[in-house]
C-alpha cells in the first residue's frame, strides 16, 4: 500500500486519540452533615459500623427462622431474578457499545456469468473472493462517551440489584416480624379470654347464690365476648401476613403457615447498636450509588450529542482474488482498495443544536434524582433512629404497665368475690389488661420493626464490592 493511502488511516488513528468533546464527570460531593441529629440514645452509638454484621444483619436479631426466611426471599423472589436480567443487559449493551472503536471485518465472495447485449454472444463466468474491513475513527470522542455511558448504566444497574436485595431483606423480615406479633396478640386474646370466662362462671355463681345482680352476669359475658370477636380478626390479618411472606420468598400462598407454627415470640431489639456517621451511610446505600452512577452516564451522553455535531470519517479498504474460473481463483488477479471519506453536516435546522439541549436537561433531571435520593436517605436514617431511641422506653413503661394492670385484675376478682367491690371494677381492671398486654405485644413489634428499618437505612444487607462489576 503506497503511502499516499497510507497517510489518511495514519491520520485518523491519530485523531481519534484526541480528547474526548463534552463535560468530563465528578462525583458530586456528598452533602451530608458531620453527625445525625436525632443524637445517640436508648444503646445507638455513632461507632463505625462492621461491614461484616451489616451485610447479614437480620442473623443478629438471633432468630433461625428469620434469616431463614430472608435468605430464600433474596435468592428467589422474582423481583430479584428481574433485576440480575436487567444487570445482564446492561452489560451485553456494555460490549455492544464497546464494539463501536473496533474495525470490522468480513469476508464475501461471489460467482456470476455475464452475457454480452448481443444476441448469440457467449457469455463468461466470472468468480471473486475479497477480504474487507471498515472503520469509523472516534475522532471527536462520541463512541467513546457512549463507552462511558454504557459502563455506568452497567454500574447503575448492579447498584439496582442490590437496592432490591436490601429493600427485600427488610419486607420478608418486616412481615416475619408482623406475623409474629399476631401470633402473640392472638394469645394474649385467648389468655384474656380464659380469665375472662372464669370472671364470668364466677358471677354466675353469685348470681345463683343471691349475691350479685344478673346485670353482672351479662356484663361479664359481654367482655367476654367482645374478646373472643377479636381473635378472627387478628387470625384474619396473620393469613395475610403469612400469605405475603410466602409471595415474597418466591412461593405460592399458604405455603409457610407449617413454618410459623407453634410457640411465636417476637425477635428482640439489640443492646446497643452501631450506626456511623451519614457520609458513611450514604457510600454505603445501593440506592445512592445508582443515583449517582446514573448521573455520570447522562452526564456521558452530552458529549455523545456533541460528537454528532462534527463531522465522521470512515476508512474502508479491502483485497481480494478475481479469475474467470473457480478452480483458477486461487491463482487469481490481486485486486486492492482503499477509501478514507468525510461526512458533515450543513444544514439540519438546529436539531442536533437541540438534542445536546435537551440532554442537558437529562443530565439536570439526574441530578436532581440524586440529590434526592440523598436527602431521602438521610431522612430515612433520622426516623429510624429517633423510632429505635424512644422504642425502648415505650415498652419499658408498657411492661410495668402491664404488671400492675395485672396485679390489680387478680385483687379485684379477690375482692369481688368477698364482696366488698362492686363488679364494675372487675370489668375495668380486666379490659385494661387485655389493652396493656396487646398493645406491649404492638410495640415490642414496632421496636424490632425499628431495628429493621435501621438496618435497611444504614444500607445493609449487601456488599459494596458487588455493585462496581468489571
Amino acid at each position: 500500500m503506497s503511502s499516499k493511502l497510507l497517510l489518511p488511516l495514519l491520520l485518523g488513528t491519530a485523531l481519534a486519540g484526541c480528547a474526548s468533546v463534552g463535560p468530563d464527570y465528578r462525583a458530586p460531593d456528598i452533602p451530608a452533615q458531620a453527625a445525625w441529629h436525632a443524637g445517640m440514645h436508648g444503646g445507638l452509638a455513632s461507632d463505625a459500623v462492621a461491614p461484616a454484621l451489616i451485610t447479614q444483619w437480620w442473623r443478629q436479631l438471633g432468630d433461625p427462622t428469620l434469616s431463614a426466611i430472608v435468605e430464600q426471599a433474596i435468592a428467589a423472589n422474582p423481583d430479584v431474578r428481574s433485576a440480575q436480567a436487567a444487570l445482564r443487559q446492561a452489560r451485553a449493551r456494555r460490549a455492544i457499545a464497546g464494539a463501536a472503536l473496533a474495525p470490522t471485518v468480513g469476508v464475501s465472495a461471489s460467482g456470476s456469468r455475464r452475457t454480452p447485449a448481443a444476441v448469440g454472444g457467449g457469455g463468461k463466468e466470472f468468480y471473486d473472493a475479497s477480504f474487507d474491513a471498515s472503520w469509523e475513527p472516534d475522532v471527536f470522542g462520541g463512541a467513546r462517551r457512549g463507552v462511558e455511558a454504557a459502563q455506568a448504566d452497567m454500574e447503575a444497574s448492579a447498584a439496582s440489584l442490590e437496592a432490591t436485595r436490601v429493600s427485600l431483606a427488610a419486607e420478608a423480615a418486616l412481615n416475619y416480624v408482623q406475623a409474629r406479633a399476631l401470633q402473640v396478640r392472638i394469645g394474649i386474646a385467648r389468655s384474656n379470654l380464659e380469665s375472662q370466662n372464669e370472671t364470668w362462671q364466677l358471677t354466675d355463681w353469685r348470681a345463683q347464690a343471691g349475691l350479685a345482680a344478673s346485670l353482672d352476669v351479662e356484663q361479664a359475658r359481654a367482655n367476654l365476648e367482645q374478646t373472643r370477636a377479636q381473635v378472627p380478626a387478628l387470625e384474619r390479618s396473620l393469613a395475610e401476613t403469612q400469605n405475603r411472606l410466602a409471595i415474597l420468598m418466591g412461593e405460592a400462598p399458604g405455603s409457610v403457615h407449617a413454618r410459623l407454627a407453634g410457640s411465636a415470640s417476637i425477635p428482640g431489639m439489640p443492646e446497643q447498636m452501631a450506626v456511623g456517621i451519614p457520609a458513611d451511610t450514604l457510600r454505603r446505600r445501593p440506592d445512592v450509588h445508582a443515583a449517582e452512577r446514573r448521573l455520570a452516564a447522562e452526564t456521558a451522553r452530552i458529549g455523545q450529542a456533541q460528537a454528532a455535531r462534527y463531522p465522521g470519517f470512515s476508512l474502508s479498504g479491502s483485497i481480494g482474488l478475481e479469475s474467470l474460473a473457480l478452480d483458477t481463483l486461487a491463482n487469481g488477479t490481486v485486486t486492492r482498495s482503499f477509501v478514507a471519506s468525510v461526512a458533515s453536516t450543513i444544514f439540519d435546522a438546529g436539531k442536533r443544536e437541540q438534542q445536546v439541549a435537551a440532554q442537558d436537561a437529562v443530565r439536570e433531571q439526574a441530578q436532581a434524582a440524586y440529590e434526592s435520593t440523598v436527602l431521602g436517605a438521610l431522612e430515612e436514617v433520622e426516623n429510624s433512629l429517633a423510632a429505635f431511641a424512644r422504642s425502648k422506653e415505650r415498652q419499658a413503661s408498657l411492661l410495668a404497665a402491664v404488671n400492675a394492670a395485672r396485679n390489680a385484675a387478680l385483687l379485684a376478682r379477690q375482692r369481688y368475690a368477698s364482696g366488698l367491690i362492686d363488679f364494675q371494677t372487675v370489668l375495668d381492671t380486666e379490659r385494661t389488661v387485655l389493652t396493656l398486654e396487646d398493645t406491649l405485644a404492638v410495640a415490642q413489634a414496632d421496636g424490632s420493626s425499628s431495628v429493621i428499618r435501621l438496618y435497611k437505612a444504614l444500607g445493609g444487607g449487601w456488599t459494596p464490592a458487588a455493585a462496581s462489576p468489571q
